[in-house]
């Protein structure tokens, strides 16, 4: 297997490097005291509230992080922040490969499976996110992209608020950036003089692969240009990936965010703490109720209560507590608070995986399989901080459009050099790379509905993926634009790229839509199911200052509330939505 390949090299150069990487990833002291916040430790074996905060955030993810971070700065402010679950202080969370042993792992993994999808040809496929400090930062590609300009106007015309559109964001991004170029126009970076701000950092990857920069000059053959910075409002072109690690080791927003605030005597963080409903009165929320092992423990909140639990939590909480569809909560017995379409509009990126057997070129196979390949691998992490084991899942991308009537690229390639049957599967014993491709812009849309009125039972994630024909048109256009490339190429010749998957069997547009249900996976890219829009928009659930429609003292701050999907990589454009959010939530509206 590759991860077990992975283990082998890794093992044995990590004691050399572990007392490194533990002193990156140190466990952090958790303030917990369930009177006040102080820090001084009261257990809650004895306790059955606690507050009032200032701010109650759910959810110790992308975005409850920064929130953490930019509420307790103000040292008048409380501040208590629920994860589900544990501390980031495993190993695996901070070497860059280790996403591996963490996706579908429940020490960091909420393990979802999504309903069968005729779109996937009746299958249901695990929907990783993150349940950890950090979430899915601790568990995701680490890939820094923030889409296009044409997305941030598109939300800005859809919620009548500029301060989302490119120029209002584009600071904000800048703001939590630290980037390898430094600070120009489009980037941030953090100067000797600030002590705040610029903790995202963003760096360069540390290896090369030929076959790769093969891909990129075929690409270039094809007719796409070589760029060398996605995150300036046009992403068309091929570059290699940006990512957020330091020499050569994950930064997750725990890391970034959380630990510098841990110090703070107004900032309590609890883990292990399995949310059951939000507390209201009519239409206002009071606070959180969660579970702590045994024990269920009501946080009060005085201000307003965020949540932040990303795009298949979030919706979850909201049903569970009687905001949301007012049928599927009497359906399971839920008194109906608020009737909102919270859950619905959930989108995501399918990618297609295309991979092709090669000659003449090492690829991860080639060396996942040999154990001088592994010791190679292990060494060179150990001494360098640099080689496979700081990889990213995918390390060459290219944008570009299905077809020239589309206004912006809408098709996205991540490009590796390995290849598997599907994730946890064994590499293949011969060289081959894979040239995954995604439609940025899906119409297709599905839905989060809980099935229980239990908050530890699992929500139904039904994806609806290629239910609309215009994606369906657009898989097909992917595929055989991969194979343009790749097999239509004379530069890719001298590797005599031979496609095995899907296969060469698979020509008409019908035959490639089946294929396309076969060999379509997520992306891990869910978004959209509590939209944010104007208050004439009925498919809207929170307003556009993140606040829930019809409900006091309640925001989302995450993922969930994307009115449309991003145009690449959604982990930074939350970060954003949180950095945005935090500015709201204290009075200085962005």
């Amino acid at each position: 297997m590759l991860r077990a390949a992975v283990s082998a090299a890794a093992m044995a150069g990590i004691d050399a490097a572990r007392d490194d990487l533990i002193a990156d990833s140190a466990p952090m002291q958790l303030n917990i005291c369930y009177k006040c916040g102080c820090g001084e430790g009261t257990s809650i074996m004895n306790m059955k509230t606690t507050g009032p905060f200032d701010y109650v955030i759910v959810g110790g993810g992308t975005a409850g992080c920064l929130l953490a971070n930019r509420l307790s700065a103000d040292r008048n402010n409380t501040v208590l922040l629920l994860e589900a679950g544990g501390k980031d202080d495993w190993i695996w969370i901070h070497i860059p490969v280790g996403y591996l042993y963490c996706i579908g792992n429940p020490r960091t993994d909420w393990c979802y499976k999504t309903e069968p999808d005729p779109g996937l040809n009746g299958r249901s496929i695990l929907y990783a996110r993150g349940r950890v400090l950090g979430g899915s930062s601790s568990i995701n590609a680490m890939l820094y992209l923030r889409g296009q300009q044409r997305d941030y106007d598109e939300w800005a015309r859809r919620t009548g608020d500029s301060g989302w559109s490119w120029q209002g964001v584009l600071p904000i991004f800048k703001k939590s950036e630290d980037h390898w170029r430094g600070a120009d126009e489009f980037h941030g970076g953090r100067t000797l003089d600030e002590t705040a701000g610029h903790e995202w950092r963003v760096e360069t990857q540390r290896l090369s692969w030929e076959i790769l920069d093969a891909f990129r000059d075929a690409a270039l053959e094809a007719g796409i240009a070589k760029v060398e910075d996605f995150n300036r409002g046009d992403n068309a072109g091929s570059s290699k990936f940006e990512v957020n690690q330091r020499r050569g080791v994950r930064v997750n927003s725990s890391k970034a965010f959380l630990r510098p605030a841990m110090q703070r005597p107004n900032l309590t963080v609890i883990t292990g703490a399995q949310v059951k409903r939000l507390r209201l009165d009519g239409r206002r929320v009071l606070g959180v109720e969660f579970l702590r092992g045994n024990e269920e423990v009501f946080a009060a909140a005085g201000r307003e209560t965020l949540l932040a639990s990303g795009s298949i939590g979030s919706p979850q909480i909201l049903q569970l507590s009687g905001i949301g569809p007012g049928a599927l909560l009497q359906r399971h017995g839920i008194a109906v608070a608020h009737d909102l379409p919270v859950g619905e509009n959930l989108q995501d990126h399918l990618q297609l995986r295309m991979a092709f057997r090669v000659q003449n070129v090492l690829t991860l196979n080639t060396m996942a399989n040999s154990w001088w390949g592994k010791a190679k691998m292990a060494l060179e992490y150990a001494l360098h901080r640099t080689g496979p084991l700081t990889m990213a899942p995918s390390q060459l991308g290219a944008f570009l459009k299905s077809d020239p009537a589309q206004p912006t690229p809408n098709l996205e390639f991540h490009v590796q050099p390995l290849s598997l049957d599907k994730f946890g599967d064994p590499l293949h014993a011969f060289p081959a790379f894979t040239a995954s491709v995604c439609n940025l812009r899906p119409a297709s849309r599905g839905y989060v509905r809980i099935k229980s009125p239990d908050p530890r039972a699992y929500p139904a994630i039904m994806l609806n993926y290629l239910s609309a024909p215009e994606d369906q048109a657009i898989a097909a256009q992917s595929l055989r634009l991969a194979r343009r490339i790749v097999l239509g190429t004379q530069t890719m010749q001298k590797y005599a790229p031979e496609e095995f998957l899907p296969g060469s069997a698979f020509q008409t547009d019908e035959e490639l839509v089946k294929a396309a249900g076969d060999v379509g996976t997520t992306i891990f890219h869910p978004v959209g199911t509590c939209k944010m829009g104007r208050a004439d928009d009925p498919s809207a659930v929170v307003d556009p200052q993140l606040r829930v429609r019809g409900i006091e003292g309640l925001r989302v701050i995450d993922a969930s509330v994307m009115p449309a999907i991003t145009s690449g990589n959604t982990n930074s454009p939350t970060l954003m939505i949180a950095e945005r959010g935090a500015m709201m939530v204290l009075g200085n509206r962005a």
